[in-house]
C-alpha cells in the first residue's frame, strides 16, 4: 500500500474512534464515546446499551491505533491510545473477578448476576466478556490476583452448568440455546465474543488445557453436515476459527504478530504462501486420543515459545509437533515462552 493511503487510512482510522456514534450516522463512530473519554468507560445507568462491551471494544480498537500509530512514527498518538486501551480495567469488579456495569457515579451497578446475558453486554454474559482483553492477558491476570486465580477463573466458566439469566431479552434466544446443547459449561462456541478465550491458558503458562479444550471443540462443536455449524457463522468468524486451530495456531491479538499455538487436528498441513514459500505444519503421533504437545521443533531446531510469529510463517519452513495422549505441563510454560501482552511490554520498556 502506497504511503499517502496508510496516511489516508490511519486518519480513517482515527477519526472513527473520535467521533460520537449519531453524529453524523449511527453506522460510524463510538456511542457514548464522550463518557468513554471523560471517564474512562462507558456508564451502565445513562441510556446506552451492552456498555461493558462497548467499553472493552473501545479499549480494544485504542490498542490497534496505538500500534499502527506506533509504526508510523507517530508517538505522541500511540502513546495517547496505549494509555486508553487500559480502560477495560475500570470495569472490572475485583470483588466478583468478572467484568461489571459501571455507573456515571463510578459505583458498580447492582444487583449483579454475571449469567444475566444482554443488558451491558451484547448477546453474552459477563462470563464470556470478562476474557475480551486481547491485548493485555497478563494484565487481567494482574487484576485477578494471579496466575492462579486467572486458571480457577476459566475453569470456572467450563466446569459450571449451562445456566443463564435471559430477563433482559424476555425470551431465551437462540445463543443461549445454542450454549446449552454444546454442553461445556458457560462456554458458548456458538456466539463469536469468547472463541479467543480457549488460548488465554497459553498466556498463564498452562498450555495443555488449551490443548485439550481446542481438540474438544474442533471434533464436538463441528461436523461436515448441513448443521455442522454450533452456531452464527457471522462474517466467517465460525470457519476461520476452526481453519486457523485445526492447522495448531490461532491470531489472539490481531494488530500483534503472534499466533498462539492450540492442538492440531491435521497430520500434516501445507500453506502456500502468497511470497512463494511454503510452510509445513507436521503433526507426529497425532490421533483422537493424542492431542496434547510434547514438544516442537522448528526447521528442526527445539522451540518452546507457545506461539508462532507472523515472520516466522513467512518464512517459510516446517514446524513440527510431537503429540501424546497425557499433558506435557513443562510445554511452553516459562515466563519467556508466553504470548504478548502490553503490560509486559510497558514493564519492559520502562526498565
Amino acid at each position: 500500500m502506497a504511503k499517502k493511503d496508510v496516511e489516508v487510512l490511519f486518519e480513517a482510522i482515527l477519526k472513527n474512534a473520535q467521533v460520537e456514534t449519531g453524529r453524523p450516522a449511527s453506522s460510524v463512530g463510538r456511542e457514548g464515546l464522550n463518557y468513554y473519554n471523560e471517564l474512562g468507560y462507558v456508564p451502565y445507568n445513562v441510556g446506552v446499551n451492552e456498555n461493558v462491551a462497548r467499553t472493552l471494544e473501545y479499549a480494544y480498537a485504542d490498542f490497534t491505533i496505538a500500534q499502527m500509530a506506533e509504526k508510523l512514527d507517530k508517538t505522541d498518538i500511540a502513546n495517547t491510545f496505549y494509555k486508553k486501551s487500559l480502560n477495560y480495567k475500570n470495569v472490572f469488579d475485583s470483588s466478583t473477578n468478572w467484568m461489571r456495569g459501571k455507573n456515571e457515579d463510578g459505583n458498580f451497578q447492582s444487583p449483579f448476576n454475571p449469567l444475566k446475558w444482554g443488558d451491558a453486554f451484547t448477546e453474552g454474559n459477563s462470563l464470556h466478556y470478562t476474557w475480551s482483553v486481547f491485548h493485555d492477558v497478563q494484565g487481567l491476570i494482574d487484576l485477578m490476583g494471579g496466575k492462579t486465580n486467572f486458571i480457577k477463573q476459566m475453569d470456572t466458566v467450563f466446569e459450571m452448568p449451562p445456566d443463564f439469566d435471559d430477563s433482559y431479552y424476555g425470551v431465551t434466544i437462540h445463543e443461549i440455546r445454542e450454549m446449552q446443547i454444546a454442553n461445556m459449561g458457560n462456554y458458548a462456541h456458538g456466539n463469536q465474543p469468547i472463541q479467543h478465550m480457549i488460548y488465554l491458558y497459553n498466556y498463564a503458562g498452562v498450555p495443555y488445557k488449551t490443548q485439550e479444550k481446542i481438540r474438544d471443540v474442533l471434533t464436538k462443536l463441528y461436523s461436515a453436515t448441513p448443521d455442522g455449524y454450533c452456531g452464527d457463522e457471522d462474517n466467517g468468524q465460525t470457519s476461520a476459527w476452526y481453519v486457523f486451530s485445526a492447522l495448531g495456531f490461532y491470531p489472539v491479538t490481531p494488530a500483534t504478530d503472534e499466533y498462539i499455538i492450540g492442538s492440531p487436528l491435521f497430520d500434516k498441513a501445507t500453506l502456500h504462501l502468497e511470497n512463494g514459500n511454503t510452510f509445513v505444519i507436521e503433526a507426529d503421533n497425532n490421533s483422537e486420543d493424542h492431542f496434547y504437545i510434547n514438544s516442537t521443533t522448528l526447521n528442526g531446531k527445539p522451540f518452546t515459545h507457545n506461539y508462532l510469529s507472523y515472520d516466522m510463517i513467512q518464512n517459510g519452513g516446517t514446524f513440527n509437533f510431537n503429540m501424546r495422549d497425557t499433558p506435557n505441563k513443562e510445554w511452553g510454560s516459562l515466563e519467556v515462552d508466553l504470548p504478548y501482552s502490553l503490560s509486559k511490554n510497558l514493564k519492559m520498556n520502562k526498565n
